[in-house]
């Protein structure tokens, strides 16, 4: 079974392999281990009831294949944006130029550098291993943590935002950087990939350009890219989407991946789920609806995909299987949200 938790300390040698097979251009995920450390232990402060949820904080959680007890994938919620670290965006608008002596009006887009989304709640550092890819996996771990902050609301903000990968060629290369970034910092990509990882984004305020960014003057591959997701991100950009994140013109500084934003309350699957008492019994049959379930305990946070029945009172019935990994104590309560009927069950196939 694919179970979702928080991660912990004897994650991190496959929490380093994720992140060798992620590839370039993802920040919250370097491979360094000292970063990985950090990141774990401000992930179980973040998990910890008895703590008062901070300004800031890291909820990183892992996709667990109970089979191997290897990891599968991650995802997180980072909550405070920009609070402890400066959070740059670009923002694309729109200049409106005129002239009456030559009858002209002209629109031009440029880029600015703002900080707009400081104090926000991002989802991100969503990753699935190849393998894993299949129908229902992604949908998974992405709705995950929405079914998280539904569970936890008052640890999380009214804005939630996502900020997705930019292009790259099949290289690694960022057309954006090369043509924007790079004149300015002398570095190449990844680089100032990590230089933003490892020790924040001083280095931006001090070196990138104060003042807005004529778009139309960028070489066209760079233009081309801005807003465009990389393609291993496009089908995460889908799912927000489906979710109700609408892209409102912000853009990631170092290669032009498109940010998105919603409504906390506006979201999907934090408006669709429900809490619960449950039942178990020994089996359910094979046509059952497939849900996502989480187990409601901060301290010992678990989400699964898994076969449930609704009884007349509204109240889920789960099979045993389910009732073990959740970690459930009887008496107590889940939450839960549909899924999509064919894509998981194939999921929860592959998983089983």
């Amino acid at each position: 079974m694919l179970i979702i938790r928080p991660c912990k300390e004897s994650d991190l040698d496959d929490l380093m392999n994720i992140s060798r097979a992620v590839g370039k251009g993802m920040t919250s995920m370097p491979a360094d281990e000292a970063a990985w450390q950090e990141k774990i232990t401000a992930s179980a402060q973040a998990f910890n009831s008895a703590l008062p949820a901070a300004d800031s904080n890291t909820y990183f959680m892992v996709l667990e294949d109970t089979a191997t007890g290897h990891l599968a994938g991650t995802t997180a919620i980072y909550t405070g944006v920009g609070l402890k670290r400066p959070f740059y965006s670009y923002k694309i608008s729109t200049l409106v130029s005129s002239s009456s002596d030559l009858d002209i009006i002209r629109k031009t887009q440029v880029l600015n550098i703002v900080n707009d989304y400081t104090g926000s709640t991002e989802v991100g550092s969503i990753y699935l291993l190849p393998e894993y890819r299949k129908p229902g996996v992604g949908q998974f771990l992405s709705r995950a943590r929405f079914l998280a902050m539904a569970d936890f609301p008052q640890r999380f903000g009214d804005q939630v935002m996502a900020e997705l990968r930019g292009w790259q060629d099949e290289n690694g290369r960022s057309p954006l950087w090369d043509n924007l970034g790079k004149p300015f910092f002398g570095i190449e990509f990844q680089d100032a990939v990590n230089t933003a990882a490892l020790k924040g984004s001083q280095f931006i305020s001090d070196l990138m350009p104060k003042y807005p960014i004529y778009i139309n003057l960028l070489p066209q591959e760079a233009q081309d890219v801005i807003g465009k997701p990389h393609d291993s991100s496009a089908p995460a950009l889908y799912m927000l989407k489906k979710e109700g994140f609408q892209f409102t013109g912000y853009v990631d500084l170092f290669d032009g991946g498109p940010s998105v934003q919603a409504d906390i309350k506006e979201i999907r699957s934090v408006k669709d789920s429900n809490s619960s008492h449950f039942q178990v019994t020994d089996s359910l049959p094979a046509s059952s609806q497939m849900y996502l379930i989480s187990n409601e305990d901060l301290d010992n946070y678990r989400v699964a995909l898994a076969p449930g029945n609704l009884n007349e009172n509204g109240d889920i019935i789960i099979d045993q299987a389910t009732f073990q990994t959740l970690q459930l104590a009887v008496g107590g309560r889940v939450r839960f949200i549909t899924m999509n009927q064919s894509s998981a069950h194939k999921a929860h196939a592959k998983a089983a």
